[in-house]
């Protein structure tokens, strides 16, 4: 009796600790961005494109317009139980080229610096209303008869 009592305690302390250890927030990094001692290796003027990625690595985006800068971005991402998760630190460094893809700046961004940017659905309507393609294409199935293939009408 002593046994299974004590056996019973054990039980529910064990369960005790493995529910109280998934209430615990865990923290994610996700992506890179090259530490300080490595930025100090490129230089404003003299390095290309290439060689940053030689020294810096692989950017993680690129600039939509002419190749415009390369994008580092490091996220730490906090995960708490069934909440939402939530970014809790962001760094955006920027490294920006010339037209001949020399750099001319890099740049430093943190989670203050951001701004929320509100996405919008763009819808292009067409002037057919509400016919999918697909009734459009079986649309005439059933009005042809067979005066009309004949031409006899």
């Amino acid at each position: 009796m002593q046994g299974r009592i004590i056996g019973l305690k054990a039980a529910i302390g064990g369960a005790a600790l493995l529910f109280l250890g998934a209430c615990v927030a865990q923290h994610r990094s996700h992506g890179y961005v090259p530490p300080e001692d490595v930025l100090s290796e490129i230089v404003v003027g003299v390095d290309t494109r290439a060689t940053v990625e030689d020294v810096a690595g692989v950017p993680s985006t690129t600039g939509v317009q002419n190749d415009s800068g390369f994008y580092y971005v490091e996220s730490e991402v906090r995960r708490f139980a069934y909440r939402k998760p939530e970014v809790i630190d962001r760094t955006v460094l920027a490294i920006s080229f010339d037209q001949a893809g020399v750099v001319t700046n890099i740049e430093r961004y943190g989670l203050e610096d951001g701004r929320v940017v509100p996405l919008t659905r763009r819808i292009t309507r067409t002037t057919d209303g509400d016919i999918s393609f697909i009734r459009k294409l079986f649309g005439n199935v059933g009005r042809l008869s067979a005066a009309d293939l004949l031409g006899d009408g």
